[in-house]
């Protein structure tokens, strides 16, 4: 029989909740649904072979297929609870909320699914509804000085005459809701045009005021619209739970209706509440972010280096932690007008009014993109994870931001600003430049200084763990530093490019077409130019009259210049990528570097295709392009198209 022998669903595990009591048992016939997460395929999205698996084996258990999408990488059933538990093994029991008195389902152990099922099936998330993240959110207690959206981005040199025509800035909501009332007040007061703000039901989440989570909400739509007020709002509403989360995330990066070009995200909660399952799925959407071109922005915490968590250890959260999301850590902010006087880390313990999240991640291996930003190892475990954050702004409710929520204007703060105030700043730059930015940290760590307020004042220690406190450059508090919006631009605008002559990929490129992965690593061969003399050296090859002193002169002659190796040594290491060798005999660079640091060097859009016997091989779309002081520089950039480019010939025995 099928479906008969059951292994243990990785990293499934779950433990009781905490602060919760026991309230009964879940009715074996009341309703659920699931989302089954499937592994990704090397073309990118799911095997269709996956897809057709869950869905038998979904047919077999009584349960019904809401949904399957192969670029989603997920299946959603629904079903009774008593057919769902028998399905992945699980028990299931309410639980109550000692704090909130909100009634959840739970189990604890591991899920189990099907042997047939085991090598495909990555999560499966839903039959557990306990809350997995909190608003990174703060109501100032005291205010020192307050701002308006606009002022802070006047103060950080937000681009000046940019709106964010053209733009969508999806935005992650697990809770609350907002009033039209509230947001026709609050632009009325700021005199500036209302964005169009449009609510997006995910799972059953609505737009639902009438909670403290209206704060987080109107926060988020009131930062990035009062700075991008052309830029169409999308606010997705899903459950609080990591079924809600994960599908939020995917439907907003798969939205082809709306479009988001960014998404804020200022919900989380530590990497350790998490079960690596439902990490590694909402991993894996933020992937799908990255390699569409969404950028990702995610507030990295309001309770300092221990994440708010109470075992007296350092934590991150998450999902700012992922690599594949833009931390935004917090600062505060004194000045006026367009004139920064003062900008340390935030840090309000002493006064129980919190600090900025950062740290080193315990979950994920330090990043390609951090490898020289000097991240320490996790000091408990030496751990070499992800720094976080990546970049920071005003976040202390005593210089925060002025907000209407429930019908009172009032001042609040967190890194839950910082994340929407980034999501705005991107959106301008994407106008500007005419396209997404998108996957942005393999770029901005190659940035000169100048683009970012660089934070040496201060630390996020709320535990007496002396960890972690600001320092020139990167550090674990507030990342890079706050944005100096105009040189971001600048920094980010393409410099006169010359394309090279007959670099297209071809033949045509045909087949299954889907993105890489941004984070892998690729090589590729830059040739350079022969010396001038070399052309006339070529004529007399040709007519039978070359007759060199020696090699040595022969191989001068048709050696690359030495200015032409320091100019594309130059460009290279502006694009951070690195030279596994050169050989100026053979007038040639091995480089090596991700696909996001070499498509952008190389001003093209790198993925694969599955040729008809369903093999993927790497290619690229577009003609290989660099800054015009190399033009005539560089004669051929080789091995970013790997699809063979010859075939075997031989005689058949007769």
């Amino acid at each position: 029989m099928p479906f008969e022998n059951r292994v243990k669903l990785a990293g499934s595990e779950r433990k009781p909740p905490r602060n919760a009591t026991k309230a009964g048992a879940v009715a074996k016939d009341s309703q659920a649904s699931v989302t089954v997460i499937v592994r990704r395929s090397a073309a990118g999205g799911a095997h269709s072979g996956d897809l057709d698996a869950v869905e038998h084996f979904a047919h077999h258990a009584r349960l019904t297929v809401v949904d399957s999408n192969e670029r989603k990488r997920r299946v959603v059933l629904t079903g009774s609870v008593n057919d769902l538990s028998k399905a992945f093994g699980a028990k299931l029991t309410h639980y109550k909320s000692k704090q909130t008195g909100h009634t959840f389902r739970c189990r604890t152990g591991a899920l189990t699914v099907p042997e047939e099922l085991q090598d495909c099936i990555v999560a499966v998330l839903g039959l557990d509804t306990r809350p997995v993240a909190k608003p990174h959110f703060r109501k100032a207690r005291a205010v020192e000085v307050a701002f308006t959206p606009i002022e802070v981005a006047t103060l950080y040199d937000f681009p000046k005459g940019i709106f964010g025509t053209g733009q969508t800035i999806a935005i992650i909501e697990l809770g609350g809701g907002y009033t039209t009332a509230d947001l026709t007040a609050y632009f009325k007061g700021l005199n500036v045009p209302m964005p169009k703000v449009t609510a997006v039901s995910v799972d059953g989440g609505k737009n639902t005021p009438g909670s403290d989570a209206d704060g987080e909400v109107l926060l988020d739509i009131e930062i990035a619209g009062a700075i991008a007020y052309q830029a169409n709002i999308a606010v997705y509403f899903a459950p609080n739970t990591d079924q809600g989360f994960v599908d939020a995330i995917t439907d907003a990066v798969h939205d082809t209706t709306r479009k988001p070009s960014v998404i804020s995200i200022s919900w989380g909660a530590s990497e350790d509440a998490w079960t690596d399952q439902a990490r590694t799925a909402m991993n894996a959407a933020l992937e799908d972010a990255a390699a569409l071109g969404v950028t990702v922005t995610a507030a990295s915490g309001d309770n300092g280096s221990t994440d708010g968590d109470t075992d007296g250890k350092l934590h991150v959260d998450f999902p700012a932690s992922s690599p594949y999301a833009l931390a935004c850590g917090g600062t505060a902010l004194y000045g006026s007008g367009s004139k920064i006087s003062s900008e340390v880390v935030w840090n309000e313990t002493a006064k129980n009014n919190g600090a900025t999240g950062g740290g080193v991640s315990g979950a994920f291996a330090l990043p390609s993109y951090q490898k020289s930003a000097r991240v320490p190892p996790q000091p408990e475990t030496n751990f070499a994870g992800r720094g976080v954050p990546d970049v920071a702004g005003d976040a202390d409710p005593a210089t925060g931001y002025k907000v209407r929520v429930n019908g009172k204007d009032q001042v609040y703060g967190g890194t839950s600003a910082v994340a929407p105030l980034w999501a705005s700043l991107i959106a301008l730059v994407n106008q500007k430049l005419g396209a997404p930015v998108g996957f942005l940290q393999p770029k901005i760590y190659t940035l000169a200084p100048a683009v970012f307020r660089d934070i040496t004042s201060g630390n996020n220690d709320d535990g007496g763990h002396g960890n972690y406190s600001a320092r020139s450059g990167w550090d674990a508090c507030t990342g890079l530093g706050s944005p100096n919006g105009a040189a971001l631009l600048s920094a980010l605008s393409p410099a006169q490019r010359a394309e090279i002559p007959g670099s297209a990929a071809k033949p045509k490129i045909a087949g299954n077409w889907s993105s890489a992965d941004p984070n892998r690593q690729i090589a590729a061969t830059i040739v350079l130019r022969r010396a001038p003399q070399a052309a006339a050296v070529g004529q007399q090859i040709l007519s039978g009259n070359f007759a060199p002193a020696s090699r040595t002169a022969a191989e001068q002659a048709l050696a690359a210049q030495p200015e032409d190796l320091a100019a594309v040594g130059a460009f290279v290491q502006a694009e951070g990528l690195s030279v596994t060798s050169e050989n100026p005999a053979a007038r040639t660079i091995q480089v090596e570097g991700t696909v996001a640091q070499m498509s952008a060097a190389f001003g093209i859009s790198i993925g694969s295709v599955t040729d008809a016997s369903g093999n993927a091989h790497l290619t690229y779309r577009g003609e290989i392009s660099l800054p015009v002081e190399l033009k005539g520089i560089v004669t051929a950039v080789l091995g970013l198209d790997q699809r063979p480019v010859a075939h075997r010939r031989g005689a058949t025995a007769q």
